[in-house]
């Protein structure tokens, strides 16, 4: 199967050759990290079958966070703590679009321009949420930073998973939401975000960067009902510890030319892009963040300095059964040991390591 891994093998001297002198050291990392991963680079161990006597080199991953390859226990970790903390009752999915006019500030800005679009859509339907004519509550907010289009277009947006309803100022009362069919107003919402967007930047010193009709035009925020948001958690899971394209969507490589496929959102239909090695990985590239960038937070009830309204909304949410009679007390169970390796080539015998694989010095990009 081909992997980014090695498109970089083939195309990143190129790349680098044409943008050495504008390449961002968290895209030299990447490029050095993709490629070394999973390869004698970085070491490894050594299994030998007991039956077959066959050896196996089992090569460390480069654990960066956009590597296609990596992170799947990771993913698996975070949805478990996720899915603990759902609280029992609905949930809306918001996302909020950068307007076309502000990506290139947000490019040349990552870190600051990131942030303040997930605080400030944060901010704003907060805000919105408390108006009683609403809600009157305060939500829990799970944000998640995405940069990318199915074709991997630059797009900066936020999803927000939300609950349908809030914590009541006094935290005596589980606040639902007035109307069934949305949660908040998107146009008011839409310009509240817009609003703080706005604060935001000039707070930062950036607001004289943007032309002045952007703030005269509508933006767009989507709001959708989620069920129990935990297809929505598989789905942002997807995406929290790589980036946009997975290996098994590239097709082939071939004279240069990468062609990959994705989904249209709209029509549901499979489509393909080829595009030259060099420009793949520029489109790649430009969806990996800058070190020390948080692409997960959360807000509302769910902030980490609320964890005492988060168990006082779990309380009013849960209904507890009246225990009958006192139920025995049960260890909890044990975690089971990794069933062993088997040989990939007898398929009967079990590997067993037998040594291990010093890594080698990383060449710089």
């Amino acid at each position: 199967m081909l992997e980014v891994a090695e498109i970089i093998r083939l195309q990143g001297a190129a790349y680098l050759a044409r943008f050495a002198d504008r390449i961002l050291p968290s895209h030299r990392r990447a490029l050095r990290d993709l490629d070394a991963c999973r390869t004698p680079t970085l070491g490894g161990h050594v299994h030998r079958c007991d039956r077959c006597g066959r050896e196996v080199y089992a090569y460390h991953s480069c654990r960066n966070r956009h590597c296609p390859k990596c992170h799947r226990d990771q993913t698996e970790r975070w949805l478990t703590a996720q899915r603990a903390r759902l609280l029992p009752c609905a949930y809306y999915l918001l996302t909020f679009t950068l307007p076309d006019a502000l990506r290139p500030l947000a490019r040349s800005h990552q870190t600051t321009v990131y942030g303040l679009l997930m605080k400030s859509a944060a901010a704003a339907l907060l805000t919105l949420a408390r108006d009683p004519r609403y809600v009157g509550g305060r939500l829990g907010c799970l944000a998640v930073l995405h940069t990318w289009t199915r074709a991997l277009l630059y797009h900066p947006h936020v999803h927000l998973l939300v609950t349908a309803g809030g914590l009541s100022s006094d935290g005596t009362a589980w606040v639902a939401p007035k109307y069934g069919s949305y949660l908040v107003p998107v146009q008011a919402l839409s310009r509240i975000f817009r609003a703080k967007i706005c604060a935001a930047l000039k707070h930062a010193g950036l607001l004289d960067q943007m032309p002045r009709d952007i703030w005269t035009k509508p933006w767009v925020v989507h709001c959708q009902h989620a069920g129990r948001g935990q297809q929505v958690l598989d789905y942002l899971g997807r995406y929290i510890f790589r980036v946009a394209i997975a290996n098994s969507s590239l097709e082939r490589i071939q004279d240069g030319q990468v062609t990959f496929r994705y989904r249209d959102n709209r029509t549901q239909l499979l489509r393909r892009v080829t595009l030259s090695g060099v420009e793949f990985l520029q489109r790649f590239l430009q969806h990996v963040l800058p070190r020390g960038c948080t692409k997960v937070r959360y807000y509302g009830i769910w902030s980490p300095t609320c964890r005492r309204h988060l168990e006082q909304a779990r309380a009013l949410l849960t209904v507890s059964p009246v225990p009958t009679e006192s139920a025995p007390l049960t260890p909890p169970p044990v975690a089971a040991d990794p069933p062993p390796m088997r040989c990939p080539q007898c398929r009967t015998g079990i590997l067993i390591r037998v040594g291990v694989l010093a890594p080698q010095r990383m060449r710089a990009p």
